[in-house]
Formats: C-alpha cells, structure tokens, sequence
C-alpha cells in the first residue's frame, strides 16, 4: 500500500480549508465579547463603528509621507505591523495617555493598559467611545477585527476577545502607532 504524497498546494489548501472551518465555528462563548466592542451576531459592526470614507483629520499620501516615519507610514497609512516585542511602550506604566502618531488624537489611558505577553502593547478598553472606529480584516484569510483611530483613520492594531476583565476585550496595538505623555504629577 502506497503513502498518499503530499506537495506544498495541497497543504496550504488544507491549512486554509482548516482555517475557514474554525473561523465559522460556532463561539457562543465569545458572543457576549464580540458584541461588547460593536459587534452583533452576524460579526458585523455596529454603527458608529466601522471604517468611514473620510475622517475628521485627512491629509493626501504625500502629506503623511512627510509626517511621518517610514515605520509609522507603514502601520499607520498601509496596515502594516511592527515586529513583535519592539516597542519600547509594553513596558509603559504609571498615569499617561496615548495618542495616535499621525494626528494626536486622545486613544487609550494606561488605567486600560494591562501586560498581555503579545508583544504589543494592550489595553482593554480606549479612552472613550469616540477614539477608536473598528471593521473587518480578511487580510490573512479569516475575520478580525481591525482597530482604526477614529479621527485619521490610521491603522492601529486588532481586537481579540482575550483580555482581561470588565470588558474581557485586549486591543492588541502596534506601539508605533502610538504617541504616549505621561500625565503630569501634581504635588
């Protein structure tokens, strides 16, 4: 009896058939998650969440070209994301905020931020519910949840439903995209 060979396109057909089955796996148990940070049944977001045609802050490609570091640009403007454990804001602590890079506008406190051993910094909740906008990434062949400044647009990381209690929520953020002040110290 001979072994079935296997070549690179069938694995990667099976590893993506794989995927697609537990990406439409039942997760009753991370319903109440999903629908805590926009999302319904349908895994669709809720208004006002979702990505816009425009945003408050727009510059042309040139503009943020100029703005911006190439890293930054490149999380930020084209969705990229930063290799892991290099940002120098995991280990931030003490009162602060963090601003979005590329327009300054009020994201996430450190009251929210919580170490998640991800790689990047986390935090369980944004600052309010006019930071941040959410939509849907396919981008690596199943559904997440894209997590975008809510004034510029830009890319900041992702949202799973792993984090730590009230919200049970970890917005897994790429540190570049990040601006943080410390708040200051009042004696």
């Amino acid at each position: 009896m001979s072994r079935p060979e296997i070549n690179r396109r069938k694995f990667l057909l099976g590893a993506v058939s794989l995927g697609a089955l537990a990406a439409a796996a039942p997760i009753t148990n991370k319903a109440k998650a999903f629908e805590m940070f926009g999302f319904g049944k349908d895994k669709e977001p809720k208004a006002p969440h979702g990505k816009a045609e425009s945003f408050p802050f727009e510059l042309t490609d040139e503009e943020w070209r100029e703005r911006l570091t190439p890293e930054q640009y490149k999380v930020l403007r084209s969705e990229g994301t930063e290799r892991s454990c290099s940002s120098p804001l995991i280990d931030v602590e003490g009162p602060g905020k963090f601003y979005c890079a590329g327009c300054g506008h009020l994201l996430f406190s450190t009251g929210s931020k919580f170490y998640s051993d991800s790689g990047w910094p986390s935090f369980y909740e944004p600052h309010d519910e006019y930071s941040v906008g959410t939509s849907t990434d396919y981008k690596i062949g199943y559904a997440r949840t894209e997590v975008h400044c809510a004034n510029c647009g830009g890319h900041l990381g992702h949202i799973f439903p792993d984090g730590p209690p009230p919200t049970g929520l970890r917005y897994c953020i790429n540190g570049v995209a990040l601006e943080y002040v410390q708040d200051e110290k009042t004696e």
